[in-house]
């Protein structure tokens, strides 16, 4: 039985106590430490707002359960602002698993964004879908991850390694190319007009997709503590032609680079090519993404050697905050950067 917790708002004063709870749960997260810098940037300096969150806390204290929705936003048709939440860092103590507060916490958290938000939407596992889909999300189908190897040799051996099981490094891959939390730094010339003709021309893609703001974009990629976000750049004619993020990271052990975002001018092929070529050559063993159909980098994927990989790729899984999702939403209804998936 709960009914001897309370439910009621996560407050600041809870983050050492929520901190400790989602390490004891779910390990150290993206960046091997849950710390007080990387929660508030994820959920207070985020430019969609901040975080709606619950907890449960037991009679004597302690922090029962914690549940929080990252806030979110997407262009729609016409270039309509949607807005959305993200189900993430969700814990329950092990003393108090199996009393129903995963879900109490979840009902209520629904109900209390109803008014502000009109999709929920998260890409649970195999583990935490089945919950999701008996409290109504609705299973959207699988986005696929393209795959570019560029050192074919070590990707064997390390893909040998990991079927075997074997101990992989810990240290983070090494990478050449530059901070994107510098190039933000600095100021970058031409990211403003590559950013409005971009959104110009997307105003004519119905499909759900992230704005791409430099506000956004600086938040995401230039300020994320211990997440060590690279960027990519191409010019043309002097001008920014394509601009690209992601960051080297281990997969057991591999080392790879995961292209989070691809933006280039409209219609520009070849800066899409010169940016996936630059991530391949990143000095990882392989680089990975998910390019949108349709899209400059989808088009010129093929081409430069990123395949479509069996067996991986992330379950989309959404509803309302009121109820069922439309049966119009389907996995083709979204236009995602990896960036927009990536758990963080």
């Amino acid at each position: 039985m709960s009914s001897d917790l309370t439910y009621r708002q996560f407050d600041e004063a809870d983050t050492p106590a929520v901190l400790e709870l989602l390490t004891a749960s779910l390990a150290g997260g993206p960046t091997g430490t849950r710390s007080a810098d990387f929660f508030t940037w994820k959920h207070r300096r985020n430019p969609f707002g901040d975080s709606p969150g619950l907890v449960a806390v037991a009679p004597d204290g302690r922090l029962a359960g914690v549940r929080l929705f990252l806030r979110w936003q997407f262009r729609g048709a016409d270039g309509r602002p949607v807005a959305a939440v993200r189900p993430v860092d969700t814990a329950t103590h092990p003393d108090f698993q199996g009393r129903g507060i995963f879900r109490r916490l979840t009902v209520d958290l629904l109900e209390q964004v109803s008014g502000d938000a009109e999709l929920v939407f998260n890409t649970p596992n195999g583990n935490s879908l089945p919950g999701y889909l008996k409290m109504g999300w609705r299973e959207l189908g699988q986005v696929p991850i393209a795959i570019r190897v560029a050192r074919p040799t070590a990707f064997a051996r390390g893909a040998s390694a990991a079927l075997a099981r074997r101990a992989s490094a810990q240290r983070p891959p090494a990478c050449h190319l530059p901070t994107a939390e510098r190039w933000f730094a600095d100021k970058p010339a031409g990211l403003d007009g590559l950013l409005a003709e971009r959104a110009e021309a997307d105003l004519a893609d119905t499909r759900l997709a992230t704005p791409r703001t430099a506000e956004y974009l600086a938040w995401r990629y230039g300020e994320a503590p211990g997440l060590d976000y690279r960027v990519l750049t191409c010019e043309r004619g002097g001008e920014l032609a394509g601009v690209a993020f992601g960051r080297p990271r281990r997969r057991g052990p591999l080392a790879e680079f995961t292209l989070a975002e691809v933006i280039v001018r409209p219609g520009d092929r070849g800066s899409a090519a010169r940016l996936l070529r630059a991530a391949a050559a990143s000095g990882c063993d392989h680089a990975a993404t998910h390019l949108a159909p349709g899209t400059e980098a989808a088009q010129a994927a093929l081409r430069r050697g990123y395949l479509t990989a069996p067996r991986t790729g992330m379950t989309l899984a959404a509803r309302t905050p009121t109820g069922p999702l439309p049966a119009e939403h389907t996995l083709a209804t979204w236009r995602f950067g990896l960036g927009d998936l990536e758990v963080f």
